[in-house]
C-alpha cells in the first residue's frame, strides 16, 4: 500500500468521527486496550502530560511541547483533528511522523483492525504511542481526542493531568451539563497523579475536587495561581488562559525533579511555539489590507472570546466567512454573531459538513445576512473581492473551514 492508499483506507474503511460524527464514537475503552495488548503496551514505557479540557487543548499542548523541546528534549506530541495532512496529529520535535512508518503500521496491523472493528482513532492512538516507543522521546503531550474518562488516549499514567476548561461542547455524548462534562474530563485524573485545571466555575470545580480527593491527587488551579506569565506569538486574547495554564504545568513538572526547564526556556517556548511546533489556526493573520484572521473556534465558549477580540479591532466593514458541521447547536452559536457584517456562508468539504443554505436560513432567524456559496475557497474569494483594504474579515466556524484555507 502507498501512503494514500493508507489513509484513504483507515478514512473510509472505518469509523471516523471527523467525517461522520456520532457514529464514529465510541463509549468503551476495550478496543484501545486490545489494541495495545497486541501490539505490546507501548504507553507503558511512556512518559507523558495528559491534557483535556473543551477549549484550548491544542494550544496548550503545543506550548507545553515547544517549552519542552527548548529545554533540550525529544517530545512527542499526539494533538487532533489534523488540518491538512494526517501525519500533523503524530510530531517528534515538530517534525510530523513519516509516511513509510504509517504505512508499516497499519500493514503489519490491518487484519487485527479488520477483526475488532477498530475506529479510526483507536487505531491512532496506537500508531502514536508505537512510534513515539520506538523514537525514544524522552516526554510526550498527549492531547484527549474527546471528554477523557472514555477516550482512546485514556490508557495512559501520565506524570500531570492538566484540564484546560469546561464549556458546552459535544452533549450528546458528555451530557448537556457543565457538571457532566466535568466529571467525563475528570476521569483523565489518576491516582496519585497531580493535575493541574485552567479555568473553573463553581460548577465545575467542586467536580475535580471531588476526584482529586478520591484519586488522592494534588490539584491546582492555574487561574488562581499564575497571576503573570511570558509573551507568546500566539496572540488571541484567549491564549493568556492557555499560558496560564502551561506555567502552572511547567512549574508541577521542574517539582518532581524528573527535568530540567529554565526560565529562558518558558520564554523561548512561548515565543518559538508556531516554529517548534507548527500549530495552525489559532487566531492566525493571513493578509494586512484587508486584515484576514481565522481560527479554529467552533463551540459557543471558545467563539465568544474570538468575536469578543474582533470587536476590539478597527475595521470599516466585517466580513465572516462562516461553515459548520452538521452537528453544531446554531440555536447556540448564531447568536453571538454581530448582525452588522456581511456573512458568506460555505460548507466545510468533509461528509458532516452542512449544507451552507441551510446555514443560511437558520442565520437569517438571528438577522445574520449574506449569500451562499459553493465552497470555503469560494466564499473567501468573494470576501476578498467585496473588502476594502481597512476591512475585517473572519474565516472560521469549523477547524475545517479553516483547514480549506490553510
Amino acid at each position: 500500500m502507498t501512503y494514500q492508499e493508507t489513509i484513504n483506507w483507515m478514512f473510509n474503511q472505518l469509523p471516523m468521527y471527523q467525517n461522520q460524527g456520532a457514529s464514529a464514537y465510541k463509549k468503551d475503552l476495550t478496543n484501545t486496550v486490545l489494541l495495545s495488548n497486541h501490539i505490546g503496551n507501548p504507553e507503558k514505557h511512556l512518559k507523558c502530560i495528559h491534557v483535556a479540557g473543551t477549549n484550548g487543548k491544542g494550544s496548550t499542548s503545543h506550548l507545553l511541547a515547544s517549552v519542552l523541546q527548548e529545554a533540550g528534549f525529544k517530545v512527542g506530541l499526539y494533538t487532533s483533528p489534523h488540518l491538512k495532512d494526517f501525519r500533523e496529529r503524530i510530531k517528534i520535535n515538530g517534525e510530523e511522523i513519516s509516511e513509510a512508518f504509517i504505512v508499516e503500521f497499519i500493514v503489519k496491523n490491518k487484519v487485527f483492525f479488520e477483526e475488532h472493528q477498530l475506529s479510526f482513532f483507536e487505531m491512532t492512538v496506537g500508531l502514536a504511542f508505537d512510534y513515539f516507543v520506538k523514537e525514544k522521546t524522552d516526554i510526550n503531550i498527549i492531547e484527549v481526542g474527546m471528554g477523557g474518562r472514555l477516550d482512546s488516549t485514556n490508557i495512559i499514567t501520565p506524570l500531570i493531568s492538566v484540564i484546560t476548561n469546561i464549556g458546552l461542547d459535544h452533549t450528546q455524548f458528555l451530557g448537556n451539563s457543565l457538571e457532566s462534562i466535568a466529571f467525563e474530563k475528570a476521569g483523565i485524573i489518576k491516582e496519585d497523579i497531580p493535575v493541574v485545571i485552567g479555568e473553573y466555575t463553581n460548577e465545575t470545580k467542586s467536580v475535580f475536587l471531588d476526584k482529586a480527593t478520591t484519586t488522592h491527587s494534588s490539584i491546582y488551579f492555574a487561574s488562581d495561581e499564575i497571576t503573570d506569565t511570558f509573551p507568546s506569538e500566539l496572540q488571541g486574547n484567549y491564549q493568556v488562559h492557555n499560558k496560564k495554564t502551561v506555567l502552572k504545568t511547567i512549574r508541577v513538572l521542574q517539582q518532581q525533579n524528573k527535568f530540567k526547564i529554565a526560565d529562558d526556556n518558558i520564554k523561548n517556548g512561548f515565543q518559538k511555539v508556531i516554529k517548534n511546533t507548527g500549530l495552525q489556526g489559532r487566531w492566525q493573520q493571513l493578509s494586512e489590507c484587508p486584515k484576514v484572521i481565522c481560527d479554529t473556534a467552533h463551540n459557543s465558549d471558545g467563539l465568544k472570546s474570538v468575536l469578543n477580540q474582533i470587536q476590539n479591532e478597527k475595521f470599516e466593514t466585517l466580513h465572516f466567512v462562516l461553515g459548520v458541521v452538521n452537528d453544531k447547536n446554531l440555536d447556540e452559536i448564531l447568536p453571538l454573531f454581530p448582525k452588522d457584517a456581511k456573512y458568506y456562508f460555505c460548507k466545510p468539504n468533509i461528509l458532516r459538513g452542512l449544507d451552507a443554505g441551510i446555514l443560511q436560513h437558520k442565520a437569517k432567524e438571528f438577522q445574520l445576512q449574506g449569500k451562499v456559496y459553493v465552497s470555503v475557497s469560494n466564499a473567501y474569494q468573494e470576501a476578498l473581492k467585496n473588502a476594502s483594504k481597512n476591512d475585517f474579515i473572519y474565516i472560521g466556524g469549523s477547524t475545517f473551514v479553516v483547514a480549506e484555507i490553510l
